[in-house]
């Protein structure tokens, strides 16, 4: 079990399924927020990745220190500005919330 400090550390893979040219305006977005969620309290990992087999797909991966950190993070200015710029680019998501003994699926 991963521990970072005494807490247990979460991980959040969250997917895009993107328009078809919708990556570049997405992206922008998406280093907006990476840049400030890297400062956040609690976050050890912040990143994008691109699928290598479908163009139109990313991922965000994330490693935070708990649950309580993550939540924190959710309700900031920076995660509702990003969620406003990728209105009409994202064809569907999923967020999955991985803790040391179960996985969550919102």
């Amino acid at each position: 079990m991963a521990e970072f400090r005494g807490s247990l550390v979460i991980y959040v893979i969250a997917t895009f399924r993107l328009r078809p040219g919708a990556l570049e305006p997405f992206v922008e977005a998406a280093y907006a927020l990476i840049d400030v969620a890297r400062r956040d309290p609690g976050c050890i990992y912040y990143d994008l990745h691109a699928s290598v087999t479908d163009p139109d797909r990313v991922m965000c991966f994330e490693q935070w220190q708990d649950r309580p950190a993550f939540d924190h993070h959710l309700a900031t200015p920076a995660v509702t500005a990003f969620n406003t710029a990728i209105e009409g680019l994202v064809l569907s998501s999923k967020v999955e919330i991985i803790h040391p003994d179960r996985i969550e699926t919102p």
